[in-house]
């Protein structure tokens, strides 16, 4: 080219006649990244071009004159010449721009790689840059980045571009982190999806860091994603409620040490016992995972119950659905749950009872006192059946003192040895208790009593004192169920039966065991 013609008319030309010989004045011109990537373009093409063309003996504008050089076989092969193409192009990886964004942005760099056919490499590199963290959380590049090569992962998967899988699924997961980060909640299921078989627990993970930030229909907003965009709702809220516990286990004390006590005033839950609490909320809101709640509920509850946070237990209770108790299969976790159900209904009828004591006042007339004696005789008779049928079941476990067994197993004997002496006690001393207001007349032929003393008998006492042959009995073994802790041990009750024997003598007598004979 004629250096003597003006800068800018020698530009024109070398961009209407791209070659090696105008390069030097095409490159010259080029201010930005995109520039410099057209300019190489255009002399690599025009060029093969040129060289195709006068295999066939030259165009119409070609000099026939001219002496044109023959390359062997090997320079016109195919592969020789895109690797000539490639090592060009590879150059731009460093050139210097005077406008716009360098080769080193992602835009730019992300073009080059497409070109050069290296996908897998560009992904994986940015991949490797999230995991050793040379691109922070911190920085202002790390969201756009994240969001700009997840959002190009997708699109090569939409056109059948294969992509790095490892590679991928760290990008993903980055992106997923900027959108939790950004609460953008809506999102996380749709790019879950994208994560193949991980997108159930990469979800399921999204849905556990909620924690308890989240209100129920909250939660379940976010599981019906999981379904709208693919995934499979059941698993995922299966996965979801597993990982919960997990994590609430994680931060909550073990079942060890000595047993709690259910009498002292209890404090309010902490966060990792109302997250353990919320954890059965995943398994609840369908049908088809009632059985796995079903399960879930009962290692909630076992942990509760052998913590003494009967309260939580029971509120625990009144957040599952009543179609779990028809649940039958399998029978050890069916039995379980139903044990639990009649623990509470009898720990509410001890409550009654409890309320009803407070209703007697002084100023009753006496068809007040009539009407509340009743409502507190039978609120009575009530808690003897209840406790006594549980007593005389295997209730929870069988064979309290055999060593060994599986934690389950350890868990059920604990909550026995919790609850059983507890319930032995109450029982005994509402019996006691009710003497004085419930009394039972007894025919003269029938009563054995001094001919002074008034003919009625005292049946609470006498149930009381027949609860004692109960928890003797070797049948049932209670007696195993008591250990040797303050208000647990065999002899406290012990010392209160024989306190109600010696009640058994108000009536007047000296037969101890006049009260078991009326």
């Amino acid at each position: 080219m004629d250096n003597k013609l003006p800068e800018y008319e020698r530009m024109l030309y070398a961009a209407l006649a791209p070659s090696h010989q105008t390069a030097a004045v095409l490159k010259g011109a080029c201010r930005t990244w995109e520039d410099h990537l057209w300019a190489q373009i255009s002399i690599i093409c025009e060029e093969r071009e040129s060289g195709e063309i006068e295999k066939l003996g030259g165009g119409f504008w070609e000099d026939d004159t001219r002496d044109v050089e023959k390359g062997d076989d090997d320079d016109d092969d195919e592969s020789d010449w895109i690797g000539r193409v490639g090592e060009a192009l590879e150059a731009l990886k460093d050139v210097s721009v005077v406008e716009g964004l360098g080769p080193e942005h992602a835009f730019n760099y992300s073009q080059l790689h497409i070109i050069l056919d290296k996908t897998d490499k560009m992904l994986e590199n940015f991949a490797d840059a999230l995991k050793s963290g040379s691109l922070p959380t911190s920085s202002r590049e790390h969201a756009p980045l994240c969001r700009f090569f997840a959002h190009l992962c997708l699109y090569f998967q939409m056109i059948d571009i294969s992509v790095p899988p490892l590679a991928t699924q760290i990008i993903l997961e980055s992106y997923l982190q900027v959108l939790e980060a950004a609460g953008q909640r809506d999102l996380i299921a749709l790019y879950a999806g994208a994560l193949g078989d991980n997108a159930v627990e990469r979800y399921a993970m999204f849905l556990v860091s909620l924690q308890l930030s989240a209100d129920a229909s909250e939660r379940r907003l976010a599981l019906t994603r999981a379904r709208e965009h693919g995934l499979d709702m059941d698993r995922v809220a299966v996965a979801t409620a597993e990982r919960t516990i997990e994590k609430a286990f994680e931060d909550l004390p073990p079942l060890r040490g000595s047993l709690p006590s259910i009498i002292a005033l209890q404090p309010p839950p902490t966060s990792a016992e109302l997250l353990l609490l919320r954890s059965i909320e995943w398994t609840t809101y369908s049908e088809s995972t009632y059985p796995t709640a079903l399960e879930q509920a009962n290692v909630i509850l076992r942990y509760f119950l052998a913590s003494g946070r009967v309260a939580l237990a029971k509120q625990l209770l009144d957040m599952l659905p009543p179609e779990l108790a028809a649940i039958g299969e399998p029978e050890e976790m069916a039995t379980e749950y139903l044990h639990y159900r009649q623990f509470f209904v009898i720990w509410e009828t001890l409550d009654q009872v409890v309320e009803s004591q407070a209703l007697e006042v002084a100023s009753m007339n006496r068809d007040a006192r009539l009407a509340w004696l009743d409502d507190y005789r039978s609120v009575i008779d009530r808690a003897y059946e209840r406790i006594t049928k549980l007593l005389e079941s295997e209730w929870l476990v069988t064979d309290v003192e055999t060593p060994g067994g599986n934690r389950r197993r350890r868990e059920l004997i604990r909550v026995r040895q919790i609850f059983v002496p507890e319930l032995i006690i109450r029982l005994h001393s509402l019996l006691v208790a009710s003497r004085h207001h419930i009394k039972e007349w007894v025919p003269a032929f029938v009563c054995v009593s001094p001919p002074e003393t008034k003919n009625f008998s005292f049946r609470n006492l006498t149930r009381a004192l027949h609860l004692a042959n109960t928890v003797a009995d070797s049948r049932y073994k209670l007696y195993e169920d008591f250990v040797n802790e303050d208000g647990r041990r065999l002899g406290d009750y012990l010392g209160a039966v024989r306190q109600a024997v010696l009640a058994g003598l108000e009536g007047g007598g000296s037969d101890p065991f006049r009260v078991l004979m009326v």
